[in-house]
């Protein structure tokens, strides 16, 4: 039998009453509100919610990339309030690896050259062995050598992806990696995102707004108004699209109440 603190230590990511609050006075916005959720090991994670239900700031503050105004992040068993900036830096850099949307490749480096750039920037000599096998499953071994300008969207965002696994990261934190892809490679692409979990074993936490999308995923948790508003597990496409359609139906019915309220009512 699990007792609590043998679960807490199975979680590659804990929040706990995580709140965010943007501006000051009357102008002052509650992105989160005392959130608490738990990622454990080795698992597939996709996080939802309608938009302005606080999925950015999630991924930012979960990532150690923002810091919560009131709550705690634990990532890897370290409370992240507890480090100061050179720290924080230094465990993104060995312990999470970060795939966007937008790719974020350097345009003057070679497709190897971004992929092993955490590794040059953390002074650690590469692991051909491990570069060789992250490069062939991502499909990219004739592409070594091209600039992202030579590459499709696609293989840019297979580039995004090896750079983020070739240091084995423990966690991965993933913001909308589909997005801007074709169904045919956005299909290519969570696929591998599945098989780094089944196979490395890594935590994927993924934000996406795509019920395909977070079908790959072993369950998917839902955020409204900047709080947890439910999760599924072993989720299907059918499932989540639904489960969205009836949560943006609630968020807009708060969202009358709130404005039918005085002035200040809701912050």
């Amino acid at each position: 039998m699990h007792t609590s603190q043998d679960l807490r230590q199975a979680e590659a990511v804990r929040l706990d009453a995580v709140s965010k609050i943007y501006g000051q006075g009357d102008s002052k916005v509650a992105a989160l509100r005392g959130l608490s959720l738990g990622f454990a090991d080795g698992t597939f994670t996709a996080v939802m919610g309608p938009s302005g239900s606080g999925k950015s700031t999630f991924l930012h503050c979960a990532a150690g990339l923002a810091r919560p105004t009131s709550g705690r992040v634990v990532v890897g068993g370290r409370d992240l309030s507890g480090l100061d900036d050179d720290q924080l830096t230094m465990l993104r850099r060995n312990r999470i690896g970060f795939i966007f949307q937008a790719f974020n490749l350097l345009p003057a480096l070679t497709v190897m050259e971004n992929i092993t750039l955490p590794l040059q920037l953390a002074g650690e000599r590469p692991d051909k062995g491990l570069i060789r096998t992250v490069v062939q499953r991502v499909g990219l071994a004739e592409r070594l050598g091209h600039l992202p300008s030579e590459l499709s969207g696609g293989q840019q965002q297979r580039v995004a992806i090896a750079r983020a696994l070739v240091t084995r990261p423990a966690v991965v934190f993933a913001d909308e990696p589909t997005g801007a892809l074709d169904t045919r490679t956005a299909s290519a692409v969570l696929g591998l995102l599945r098989e780094s979990v089944d196979n490395a074993r890594q935590t994927l936490v993924m934000v996406t707004h795509d019920p395909v999308a977070a079908s790959y995923a072993d369950r998917v948790v839902f955020l409204a108004d900047g709080a947890f508003a439910g999760e599924l597990l072993r989720p299907t496409a059918d499932a989540v699209a639904a489960r969205m359609t009836r949560l943006g139906a609630w968020e807009d019915d708060n969202q009358h109440q709130a404005l039918a309220q005085p002035s200040g009512g809701r912050y």
